[in-house]
């Protein structure tokens, strides 16, 4: 799509995003918002964030799409490639910094990888 168009629902979306250095659930995202945006438009417009390559979407636990900053994305490619945290008590979400090596699969092009991580989180450590 190119360079996104600054609407009152895009800056919406990219407030939460710097209010929150974590992922937000889109089920969260269209709470939050609904009394300013139909769930449409909110859907919509995460799309075209993705697109442009300033968000990246997951899918959690339950199957619930997550979304997240990007970090050196652009249109035309993303660098998102690296796992997911949940936490099992508290519910955070959060990209991980660590690499993981996605094998080559003979007679196979691997296009796209989620890797989802499950346990406790530092705050729910202690």
């Amino acid at each position: 799509m190119g360079i996104v168009r600054r609407t009152k629902s895009v800056d919406a979306i990219l407030e939460e995003f710097k209010m929150n250095s974590g992922a937000i659930s889109v089920v969260s995202l269209v709470d939050q918002l609904s009394s300013r945006f139909n769930k449409t438009t909110v859907y919509r417009v995460l799309d075209r964030l993705e697109e442009d390559g300033i968000l990246h979407s997951f899918l959690g636990k339950t199957g619930i799409k997550w979304y997240a900053k990007c970090s050196g994305c652009s249109a035309s490619e993303h660098h998102d490639v690296h796992p997911h945290f949940q936490c099992l008590s508290c519910g955070k979400v959060d990209c991980l910094t660590v690499n993981v090596r996605i094998p080559s699969i003979p007679n196979r092009k691997v296009e796209a990888s989620q890797i989802l991580l499950q346990g406790q989180c530092e705050a729910c450590l202690v």
